[in-house]
């Protein structure tokens, strides 16, 4: 499979997608920490890829999704946003019920 066959996969597989430098456990920069610890505090599974890990992936991801930086949250199959994003969106109120609602669905 190819690497654009594997994200595809990847995105459809998973209602919540966290591409992130490092793990949610210990994750390799500011922003993917960050990040994944407002994905974390809904309190519901999700999968995510060390893009570290994975050279391909990481070079072929910001193509895919027109996005040049990561981490990148991907919920059902739509891309939500980096790190900024993410914050803002917690801030409002809207990430939790967002990830919830895609995993109970």
């Amino acid at each position: 499979m190819d690497t654009e066959s594997l994200i595809r996969q990847q995105i459809a597989e998973n209602p919540v997608i966290l591409y992130m430098k490092g793990t949610p456990d210990f994750p390799s920069c500011g922003f993917s920490a960050r990040a994944s610890e407002l994905v974390m505090a809904a309190g519901v599974p999700f999968a995510f890829v060390n893009i570290l890990d994975n050279p391909e992936i990481r070079a072929t991801l910001p193509r895919i999704a027109n996005w040049p930086t990561f981490p990148q949250l991907w919920v059902k199959g739509e891309l939500i946003g980096g790190c900024d994003i993410l914050v803002e969106m917690a801030q409002k109120g809207e990430l939790k019920p967002l990830i919830e609602a895609a995993v109970s669905a």
